[in-house]
């Protein structure tokens, strides 16, 4: 549904040639970064028609494009962020502010605070509610140059909230130029009404839930949570059983807290992604190699919550499983709206590279989502998503804290540019 809302902006772009560029292609073929120097890239109907040396480029293939000179600047694909719960009610800075005066997390639940809160919340609101209350959060994200997003929901936790988290988040799609990717994510925590009732709440309202979302259009792929405090490996089997039955692909939280094994469970459904991961052993880093899932790496959780055990990196590195990063932007565990920051708390933290955090916001988010094939990377054939960066070297997208670069940002081959000064009429010299 979503490819078809951006396709549409895409057939009315019009055709355009980025030169004099630096390109990041990510190619997969090409080693690295896939670096090209004095590159050009050639937009036609929102398709990229060649990424490559501008010497390169057949100019009869160009006739009839306008010509943007970007002096020089970088390109990279758009920005991916491939894990947030960006649609919800509220904030919970309340209990943030009580648990930096000392409050205990069972005092803070005492006072309604924690997923209760987000719950009612959002809740409250009717799907209009939610498009204005998540509009500021995309916007800071599109503002670093982001063209696609993942959106889950699994703050509602009935039937017709849960659905209304999900339509709202397809409404976000159509008002903004980016593509948006839905997960369906009931088995996120059990309602107060269900405590101890795992199972009856599968029953009651994730499985309902879940077949009314895939018959509305609502859900691209089903997510849960895999953990101690929420379900089962033997719970979550039932609502990845019935993913299978829909034709929907999964990913899972897994391991965040412990060790249940959730990456493997994942793993055993060719799951797309297994997302925190701190507590995965090697077994399950081979499932994941084995089945082709992405691990998603959330520093911002990680930081929030002050975790001390790290995901098994190395580990990853070794049985050569692709990793992705993302904000995991949500009320609670994760309250961050910026991939650059993520990136930057990923080297830092976690001690991947720049090449691993840049590949981990483009070509290896896009997999996670299932969008190879659409974006990711600088290729013919591929949307064109491009951020363009006042850049020295890509480097400096990790290194810098705080500190925005974008110049222009293009969703199916429409640009916005950060400068107003400069448009496509009047190109910068």
């Amino acid at each position: 549904m979503t490819a078809d809302i951006f396709s549409s902006r895409a057939s009315s772009a019009p055709p355009r040639l980025w030169r004099n560029a630096r390109l990041a292609t990510l190619a997969a073929g090409l080693s690295g970064l896939g670096v090209i120097e004095a590159g050009a890239v050639l937009v036609r109907d929102g398709r990229i028609v060649f990424a490559g040396r501008e010497a390169d480029l057949d100019r009869a293939l160009a006739a009839g494009a306008e010509t943007i000179d970007v002096e020089g600047r970088w390109i990279t694909p758009g920005l991916i962020d491939c894990h947030t719960h960006i649609v919800y009610g509220g904030n919970r800075a309340n209990e943030f502010e009580m648990r930096l005066n000392g409050a205990s997390y069972e005092e803070v639940a005492r006072a309604g605070g924690g997923i209760v809160s987000s719950v009612r919340a959002t809740s409250a609101l009717s799907v209009d509610g939610l498009v204005r209350a998540s509009l500021p959060r995309l916007d800071t994200l599109l503002a670093e140059g982001v063209t696609t997003i993942e959106i889950k929901s699994g703050y509602g936790l009935a039937i017709e909230p849960e659905l209304d988290m999900l339509r709202a988040a397809r409404m976000l799609g159509r008002e903004r130029a980016v593509r948006v990717r839905t997960s369906f994510l009931g088995a996120h925590a059990a309602p107060v009404a269900y405590r101890g009732r795992n199972g009856d709440y599968i029953t009651d309202v994730v499985l309902p839930a879940l077949e009314a979302s895939r018959s509305e259009g609502l859900a691209d792929a089903v997510d849960g949570f895999c953990e101690g405090i929420a379900f089962s490996p033997e719970e979550m089997a039932r609502v990845f059983d019935a993913a299978v039955r829909l034709g929907l692909p999964v990913k899972l939280h897994a391991d965040q807290l412990s060790n249940l094994h959730g990456a493997a469970l994942a793993a055993s459904y060719g799951a797309l992604s297994a997302d925190h991961l701190e507590y995965t052993d090697e077994a399950g880093v081979a499932a994941m190699a084995a089945a082709g899932s992405v691990a998603v790496l959330l520093p911002g959780a990680f930081y929030a919550i002050n975790e001390t055990r790290k995901p098994p990196v190395d580990l990853f590195r070794s049985h050569n499983v692709p990793m992705a990063v993302a904000t995991d932007c949500n009320p609670g565990t994760s309250p961050l709206s910026s991939l650059l920051l993520t990136m930057n708390m990923s080297a830092t933290l976690f001690r991947l590279t720049v090449e691993e955090c840049i590949t981990g916001v483009t070509r290896n988010a896009a997999r996670a989502l299932g969008l190879s094939d659409e974006t990711g990377t600088l290729e013919a054939g591929k949307c064109a998503d491009l951020a363009i960066w006042d850049i020295e070297s890509p480097a400096e997208l990790v290194y810098r804290i705080g500190f925005n670069p974008l110049f222009a940002r293009v969703a199916a081959g429409h640009a916005q540019f950060r400068q107003p000064s400069i448009t496509p009429g009047n190109p910068i010299r």
